[in-house]
């Protein structure tokens, strides 16, 4: 590759012990290995409910806005447009609170003679409470993962391998308002249209990659259609924004980035095999053979998970969908977690409930990031 300006992103997985507890990154920022100012986006694991209530979500989000700041030369409110904060509630089961971190510069120099990670962000507009769950969610954000699209420097979307979104839902006061203005929302329920938001903004994210055609999308296929989803879109809601906050995750030859990302779709909740399959067939890991050498390289799994709609794993009979007492997105964070955990050998995973449109119905995409093998032989 001939020498010129390209895009050097660097990721960070740093354990918590609370959701405000940013001690770790601190420690990184005094040490100078991670740069306030280069930071892009951080996706983090919370240890709420992951439900309506979580509020550990705000919180996490309120601690990275207080951080970063001062570095910015912004208030705290402007950090969101400066940095794509994306929590996650619920680490059930095994699962560790974490943030990932992305950071992004450009260097001169010449890029890798292969693919390598890129990152691209994108924000939308804020939606009204009606428009949740609906077309005006699907376009807005296939237009923003689009844009990130350009933002992350990815020609086609075969080189795309994530797209997190973070998006609203609707609270009781909302839907009442809503409501005293003639309009209708599309459920009254604010955890019912947690997996509306979801759904919605996923069958954005496939219009946008070409996974369905956008006219076969109708209002009435979102927490319907089943057949209709995205392989590689992973959307978390929260109370926390009123807009989507898009992050693309893909590779691109204009990178000098020392890490490389796939991705696959877990057939189901005990999916180990897809996961295995990836890590030997895009970075010659065996699961088995290479403990040592994937705990060096991996850096983390991201992974969607949810209960088989249809009630049933593989012919089986789960109950997940019928507990009063825990909602079926914390029993399938707990599932997903601890099958990819005992395959990584490490908890502190991204893993998020709630994958309506995203994947198979029961299943959901997971992608590996990893540092390439040329580093790690030479580090």
């Amino acid at each position: 590759m001939s020498a010129g300006r390209v895009q050097q992103v660097g990721v960070w997985r740093i354990g918590c012990s609370g959701p405000g507890d940013l001690r770790g990154v601190q420690a990184l920022i005094d040490s100078g290995e991670l740069v306030p100012q280069d930071i892009v986006a951080v996706m983090g694991k919370t240890e709420g409910n992951g439900c309506v209530n979580d509020f550990t979500r705000e919180y996490a989000a309120s601690a990275w806005c207080q951080l970063l700041a001062p570095a910015l030369g912004c208030t705290p409110h402007e950090v969101h447009g400066r940095v794509a904060l994306v929590m996650s509630g619920g680490t059930e089961g095994v699962l560790s609170p974490h943030f990932t971190v992305f950071t992004r510069r450009w260097v001169d120099g010449a890029a890798n003679a292969g693919k390598r990670l890129v990152v691209g962000v994108a924000h939308t507009r804020d939606f009204l409470p009606e428009e949740i769950g609906r077309a005006a969610q699907i376009d807005a954000t296939a237009q923003a993962v689009e844009e990130a699209m350009r933002d992350a420097g990815i020609d086609g979307a075969s080189d795309v391998h994530f797209v997190q979104v973070k998006c609203p839902l609707l609270t009781s006061t909302k839907v009442s308002a809503t409501l005293s203005r003639g309009a209708a929302p599309v459920t009254h329920d604010s955890y019912e249209s947690m997996g509306y938001s979801r759904g919605a903004s996923a069958l954005g994210v496939a219009a946008a990659l070409g996974e369905v055609a956008r006219e076969r999308i109708a209002d009435a296929a979102v927490l319907s259609d089943w057949g209709l989803f995205s392989a590689r879109a992973s959307v978390s809601a929260g109370i926390e924004l009123e807009g989507n906050v898009v992050i693309v995750l893909g590779e691109s030859r204009a990178s000098a980035s020392p890490f490389r990302i796939a991705h696959t779709v877990m057939q189901d909740a005990i999916d180990a095999a897809s996961v295995r399959g990836l890590l030997r067939e895009a970075f010659g890991l065996d699961v088995e053979a290479d403990a040592k050498l994937l705990s060096k390289r991996l850096v983390n799994l991201l992974a969607k998970a949810e209960a088989s709609p249809d009630g049933r794993v593989r012919d089986v009979r789960h109950t997940m969908l019928n507990d009063s007492d825990i909602h079926a997105t914390r029993h399938a964070r707990a599932v997903v977690g601890g099958v990819l955990a005992s395959l990584a050998g490490n908890t502190a995973l991204y893993v998020s409930g709630g994958a309506e449109h995203q994947g198979p119905a029961g299943g959901g995409p997971v992608a590996a990031i990893v540092r390439a093998d040329e580093y790690e032989r030479t580090s």
